[in-house]
């Protein structure tokens, strides 16, 4: 893992365009911070704008100084990228720009969950985030700063979509380079974050700039691994489940034995996320019917 320790609230230029601003709320799911991207010189446009923190907003605002912002590019609705939107779009006038709301984009799976009363997960999430313009798949921004191309990528949530400006994507929570994203029912889904992976390889850029940690000089071999990772996870789950019905913290505690147990209700979620892709497939079944709660067994 690459050392990544800037100095929150100072805007670091990356590249010609591009400066990044670290936003003051590290923890164990945002490491050193989110970051905040500031695209342009003259004219600029802003990529998550992050938490709703006053020190992170009067850093912003300094790293502005007297450009224009044209517009506010969110690539999903948790609160440590969202919130600070509004606050932003008040201050400089710009339109904040998304895939839509917090609940946009969930697969089908998630919304039965939804619909038959699962309320668990949603960790973080911004429920109060509405975009003055929502974007789709395949759509490109034109802005003073460079036209900024836009791919959906369900699976970490549901509204997350990465951004291509030039050579440079940014990934958000999909990819990182410190760690691999949180997949958390009913936002998150195992199976579209797979797909959103292999989308995203298939995409190109040079580099990653996601919303966490570090740049990814090397995309496909990061991606690679993630996926790879993930498959290893569900092979792990599958090989666990027995005949017998078993819950999810026993699951947990055995496929993630290697993990820190402080980190295992954390883990509890992905392993959720693998199982309901399991029950899916058809290659288990979940009693009395599928929940955090239920028993799982191998067909």
């Amino acid at each position: 893992m690459k050392e990544f320790d800037p100095i929150p609230g100072e805007a670091v230029r990356l590249g010609p365009g591009l400066r990044r601003v670290l936003a003051p709320n590290p923890s164990p799911m945002t490491y050193r911070g989110t970051n905040t991207y500031l695209l342009g010189d003259a004219d600029l446009v802003v990529v998550d704008p992050g938490p709703d923190d006053a020190a992170h907003l009067a850093a912003l605002t300094d790293a502005i100084g007297a450009a224009q912002v044209s517009h506010i590019l969110v690539t999903h609705a948790h609160l440590d990228h969202s919130p600070l939107a509004a606050r932003l779009a008040a201050r400089t006038g710009a339109p904040v720009l998304a895939y839509g709301p917090s609940d946009a984009g969930r697969s089908a799976v998630m919304q039965d969950l939804i619909a038959q009363g699962y309320a668990g997960g949603g960790e973080g999430v911004d429920t109060h985030f509405a975009p003055d313009v929502t974007v789709g798949d395949g759509a490109i921004i034109e802005t003073p700063a460079g036209a900024v191309h836009v791919l959906h990528t369900p699976g970490h949530m549901g509204n997350h979509i990465c951004l291509k400006w030039g050579d440079a994507v940014f990934s958000g929570d999909l990819v990182m380079e410190w760690a691999t994203s949180l997949v958390s029912p009913p936002d998150g889904d195992v199976s579209d974050f797979i797909a959103s992976c292999r989308r995203l390889r298939a995409w190109g850029g040079a580099v990653l700039y996601p919303g966490h940690g570090a740049p990814v000089d090397d995309p496909a071999a990061r991606i690679d691994w993630l996926i790879a990772h993930r498959m290893e996870r569900r092979a792990a789950v599958l090989g666990v489940l027995s005949h017998t019905p078993t819950g999810i913290s026993q699951i947990t505690a055995a496929v993630y034995r290697d993990v820190d147990e402080a980190l295992w209700p954390i883990a509890a979620r992905n392993v959720f996320a693998q199982l309901i892709e399991l029950v899916t497939t058809g290659e288990a079944v979940a009693r009395p019917a599928l929940s955090f709660e239920a028993a799982f067994s191998r067909i």
